[in-house]
């Protein structure tokens, strides 16, 4: 099983990959991050075209259960972040 790549793996990735210094990567992956992330917050989507899309999906109020003790607890309505993989990346992954 191939494990899990960091942040600064992915960064010396791209130094490797593009032959820019280690600065430039990083900040060009965090500007990427960042603008995923402010764009989900406000409510929008963010296509990647042959990797995949990611948006903001209503995850609707629900009863849950302390494992513990088995207790109900109300678990309130919520906007959680998805991701649905493009044909390119599902195609590569098979």
């Amino acid at each position: 099983m191939a494990k899990a790549i960091s942040k600064d793996a992915l960064s010396d990735a791209i130094v490797k990959k593009t032959a820019v210094s280690k600065r430039i990567a990083t900040d060009a992956l965090n500007a990427i991050i960042d603008e995923v992330t402010s764009t989900l917050a406000k409510g929008g989507q963010v296509t990647i075209t042959g990797f995949g899309t990611f948006k903001v999906s209503k995850r609707a109020a629900r009863t849950g259960r302390n494992p513990k003790t088995g207790a109900a607890l109300k678990i309130p309505a919520m906007k959680v972040p998805k991701f649905k993989a493009g044909k390119s990346l599902k195609d590569a992954v098979k």
